[in-house]
């Protein structure tokens, strides 16, 4: 949810000269819809459901080095963190609620259906719960990086990636 996984991730896996796959662009190019397309038609429960078949299948491809971005809802799904770390190491990108709400406001809602046309409060008033519900799977990663490591927001991925990196 904004925690610049993508960001990172493709960073990273230049540097690496790793393969990156983004879970939302995979999900996207095998469903022919977007997963927001997606879980308007369908809803998340069944969203959920494709997701995982997605990440199972991509693991399934001949890659030995692959960084993947997942949506934020994906490690807490049934078993998919369990998935996650057996496909190898994973980190949680640590945002606090009210800096992932600023981040939010800076992005695309309308490809986020269950956040769109919230202010900057109501999507801290939202995700503050669904983030201390989520912390459980999340910090189950192999590695927890605290973010912002600056003051520049901007930066911020970068610093994040060069952080990982080393």
């Amino acid at each position: 949810m904004a925690a610049g996984k993508t960001t990172v991730g493709k960073i990273l896996a230049d540097r690496l000269g790793w393969h990156f796959v983004d879970l939302d662009e995979a999900f996207a190019e095998i469903h022919g819809q977007t997963p927001a397309e997606f879980i308007r038609e369908h809803g998340i429960e069944e969203f959920r459901h494709k997701e995982k078949y997605v990440v199972e299948d991509l693991a399934e491809l001949p890659f030995d080095k692959v960084i993947y971005a997942t949506g934020g809802g994906y490690p807490c799904w049934e078993d998919n963190m369990e998935c996650l770390k057996e496909l190898g190491t994973s980190i949680y990108l640590k945002w606090n609620p009210k800096d992932l709400a600023r981040r939010l406001t800076f992005t695309n809602l309308d490809e986020r259906p269950i956040l769109q046309g919230r202010s900057e409060e109501e999507l801290l008033a939202f995700i503050t719960p669904q983030l201390e519900a989520r912390i459980p799977f999340y910090e189950q990663a192999d590695y927890i990086i605290q973010a912002p490591l600056i003051d520049l927001p901007e930066e911020d991925d970068k610093n994040i990636a060069d952080i990982i990196y080393k």
